[in-house]
């Protein structure tokens, strides 16, 4: 796999992105993590290597590794340094965005890289279309950390060719994830399932049920998450994002209209654990 795939950039230098740079770099690939805001840029080089001390300590990541992961990592604001094999965008969940940094980075690689997206519930399809040998694109889609989730999904476009899906495979299990295929169809099969998790519990809370209360229950029946701690965790703006687009999508049934709890949470800027405030107050 390392003679087909030598280099990757991840663009994208927020907690998903990060996370999926780290994991890429301790697996040996000389790994690229493109950000525009340099605070961002600054932050993710500080959670990367902080949380491979965190591994360290644990015992669950070799100390002679740390200075290879440094060496493999190389961090950017510059989009004429993204030049690699397969390129990942892990930007913000709105597809004119991702569409034009896919176009902008046509222009800085060749027809043999292979571009993917980490969307959590956007056409594959749809972005795809818009750049030159659409099928070369493919969904990559981590999960939240990156680090310790398994699973990935790769998601095939309709112009996705077999040779990529294959290459995309033997990648992921060289990064020692899992990989599922998904067709590309809204939420693909994760985030499709886990709707209702999120949506029923919102609607509790709406009739006045004690978030604390629904996350305590969910837990003690074995989730490891409650749906307020996950949503905090993930992003309260990623999550009301993919349940609009997933609603949008499947032409709006009622059983899965995003909350107006959640919507105020978003415009409110209270997104979370990146936020120090969402559900919870961190």
């Amino acid at each position: 796999m390392k003679s087909t795939i030598q280099t990757v950039c991840v663009c994208g230098a927020g907690t998903m992105g990060s996370g999926i740079a780290q994991v890429i770099a301790s697996a040996g690939y000389h790994t690229i993590l493109y950000e525009l805001n340099n605070k961002v840029l600054e932050k993710a080089q500080t959670s990367i290597f902080k949380n491979i001390n965190t591994l360290i300590e644990k015992g669950k990541l070799a100390e002679s590794l740390k200075d290879t992961i440094k060496t493999q990592l190389h961090f950017t604001n510059k989009i004429e340094d993204c030049v690699a094999n397969v390129v990942i965008e892990a930007i913000v969940e709105k597809m004119e965005m991702k569409t034009k940094l896919f176009y902008q980075l046509t222009t800085t690689n060749n027809d043999q890289t292979i571009f993917a997206s980490n969307t959590s519930s956007l056409s594959i399809t749809a972005l795809a279309n818009t750049i030159k040998n659409p099928g070369r694109v493919a969904g990559i889609h981590f999960f939240n950390p990156a680090p310790l989730m398994k699973l990935v999904e790769i998601v095939r476009g309709e112009q996705t060719t077999d040779e990529i899906l294959a290459t995309l495979n033997a990648f992921i299990k060289s990064l020692g994830k899992t990989p599922v295929l998904s067709k590309d169809a809204p939420g693909f099969i994760v985030n499709r399932v886990a709707r209702p998790y999120y949506i029923e519990a919102l609607r509790m809370a709406e009739e006045g049920i004690p978030l604390e209360v629904i996350d305590r229950l969910l837990e003690s029946k074995g989730f490891k998450m409650g749906p307020f701690r996950l949503m905090d965790l993930i992003g309260n703006d990623i999550n009301y994002a993919v349940s609009c687009s997933v609603y949008e999508q499947l032409e709006k049934p009622e059983r899965l209209k995003p909350s107006f709890i959640q919507e105020q949470r978003v415009v409110s800027g209270e997104l979370g654990k990146k936020t120090g405030k969402g559900y919870y107050t961190y």
